[in-house]
């Protein structure tokens, strides 16, 4: 197969247009999963971003174009890196009738909702991304401890600014993995090392929104999958999975286009996530039937 997919590869480099690769209907409305034609590893080359961004821009375009009520970025499409979540195309075309969503405050739900109720401390890498930012500012809220790995003191200060002033004290920047080894709830959001997994005690359980996934290599502590969540029973014509997902299972992020569109809502979803918006995406998924798996 390798000629094959070498072939292939060499082709999707100077492809530039979208394509439809499934659909299904859920209430009367379509849905479309549109693909960028790149490879994962595309994203992470500066030469080629200029490339994919006109892709997605170009699909942006041919959505409002066609009438579509909401086109859901997901997956790498939205790195902060490669778009600013989505704020480089909505600055750029302002009268844009199509709303444009990263998912991201859904995915932020799906995580949160998972830590114990009980928790009192978690460790969190990718502290400073979107998601990781999003997830320190709701925790210090809830007056949970975040340890928050990061080496940027500039970085981590501007979230704590964000913080309430009587929640920034649960906000703890640490620089080594060493400073979780009594902390059982560690949320992933940066590829770590076997080694830099050692320090996690027995019993720890990872969350993950890190792509690709960790790999479990503890025996003796437990892995969650990346966030999802499953479609309301009434979807037809569902024909395909999502990645390494089962039947009727979405990632989150692909999960919260959806439940914008069903929600009506006017807005787009890009750039930063809207940490008050996190229960409100949450309630209204569930209101629409989507389970978390």
């Amino acid at each position: 197969m390798w000629p094959f997919l070498f072939v292939l590869m060499n082709f999707s480099w100077v492809m530039y247009k979208t394509f439809v690769a499934a659909s299904y209907n859920l209430r009367g409305r379509l849905h479309q999963t549109w693909m960028v034609p790149r490879y994962g590893f595309q994203y992470f080359l500066s030469f080629a971003r200029e490339g994919i961004n006109k892709v997605i821009e170009e699909a942006i375009l041919e959505a409002d174009r066609m009438g579509v009520k909401v086109i859901s970025l997901a997956a790498l499409n939205k790195n902060e890196s490669l778009n600013g979540g989505g704020t480089l195309y909505v600055n750029k075309h302002p009268n844009l009738r199509v709303r444009v969503v990263h998912g991201n405050t859904l995915t932020a739900a799906v995580i949160l909702k998972e830590i114990p109720q009980n928790a009192t401390q978690v460790f969190l890498t990718g502290a400073t991304s979107k998601l990781g930012r999003a997830i320190s500012l709701y925790l210090c809220r809830e007056k949970i401890c975040v340890l928050m790995l990061t080496q940027s003191s500039e970085r981590f200060e501007s979230i704590q600014r964000e913080a309430p002033i009587d929640c920034q004290k649960f906000l703890v920047q640490v620089t080594k993995y060493q400073a979780a080894q009594h902390c059982k709830t560690w949320i992933i959001g940066k590829w770590c090392t076997p080694r830099e997994q050692s320090w996690a005690p027995p019993g720890t359980h990872f969350h993950q929104f890190v792509v690709p996934p960790i790999l479990g290599f503890r025996r003796d502590c437990t892995y969650g999958k990346l966030a999802a969540m499953r479609l309301p029973e009434d979807v037809e014509g569902l024909g395909y999975c999502e990645y390494t997902m089962e039947r009727g299972v979405l990632h989150a992020c692909h999960a919260g286009g959806v439940v914008h569109l069903l929600q009506g809502w006017t807005h787009h979803e890009v750039g930063a996530i809207d940490v008050d918006q996190i229960d409100v995406v949450w309630t209204a998924a569930l209101s629409h039937g989507f389970k978390p798996v």
